[in-house]
């Protein structure tokens, strides 16, 4: 069988975003703000199928938070109810650039230790807001994970991220398998469409673990064109609040996850299972 047949047919990687920095009670009352309200929606999600959880913690007031304190309660109540879903913190720079506060949720331990934890190897801007991330910090940031056996999952936004990457496999600062989450449709980055999608995952380094992951209107079409291709999904109300593109119906983490599976029941495949990630990536 061909490697690209063997793709097709692989169990897909699927990774709910719950909550993300964005959405707010304001916009939609089904974002998951706090720990418990998170642990449900992954326990729920588990149930269905999900390979790994991309958390972002939020503080009483339900704002954006690095502190680790906060992490320590989010990861262990996820723990908890879905204690074999794949950990995985955000190191993000839209909120804050400095490596001090990025790494705080990198120093759990035991069993509150993430997995994993996202980086994004370039500056890029969104719509209102910019992403700051200096080589020094990503440096920094993928030096400590190294340290701490923690996986960086790289968040892609366009193909210059891509050849950052692959210069920190160079110098050393990452090893084992690429972890790979490719963003499409953000307005200063990569859009979604069949040429654009080709082109980023051609250019991902082999053996690459990738999902694909689309930003407000673009998740289902990114959802498809990565299922189809023989990647993972990236799903949640992270990156957009609506079920459909009409922007009229108000979607739930279940009901993101659902969809999902309807595609892979569609392409005839499974969800990669966390014990068959941690085999993959070499974390059993």
């Amino acid at each position: 069988m061909s490697t690209l047949l063997k793709s097709l047919s692989a169990p897909a990687p699927i990774v709910l975003a719950p909550t993300g920095i964005v959405p707010t009670r304001t916009m939609t009352p089904h974002v998951p703000l706090q720990p418990d309200e998170v642990a449900r929606d992954v326990a729920a999600a588990m149930e269905i199928g999900i390979t790994s959880v991309h958390l972002h913690a939020r503080d009483e007031r339900g704002e954006p938070t690095w502190r680790r304190d906060s992490y320590e309660r989010l990861v262990g109540a996820v723990r908890e109810l879905a204690p074999d879903v794949v950990i995985n913190v955000t190191t993000s720079g839209r909120n804050w650039s400095d490596i001090e506060r990025r790494a705080d949720a990198l120093m759990l331990d035991g069993d509150l230790k993430p997995d994993v934890a996202s980086l994004t190897p370039s500056s890029l801007n969104f719509l209102q807001s910019a992403s700051i991330n200096p080589p020094d910090v990503i440096r920094g940031l993928a030096r400590i994970m190294l340290e701490r056996g923690i996986t960086p999952e790289f968040e892609i936004f366009d193909l210059g991220m891509i050849n950052m990457m692959k210069r920190l496999f160079h110098e050393g600062l990452v090893s084992g398998r690429p972890l790979v989450n490719l963003f499409f449709g953000n307005l200063a980055g990569l859009q979604a469409t069949p040429l654009e999608f080709g082109l980023a995952v051609e250019r991902l380094p082999d053996r690459s673990l990738w999902s694909g992951a689309g930003l407000g209107d673009f998740q289902l079409t990114a959802q498809l064109l990565s299922l189809s291709s023989g990647g993972g999904a990236r799903v949640g109300l992270e990156d957009s609040i609506y079920l459909d593109s009409d922007r009229e119906v108000l979607a739930t983490n279940v009901q993101l996850v659902e969809r999902v599976h309807r595609i892979l029941a569609i392409a005839g495949r499974e969800v990669m299972t966390p014990a068959q990630w941690r085999e993959q990536m070499g974390q059993q």
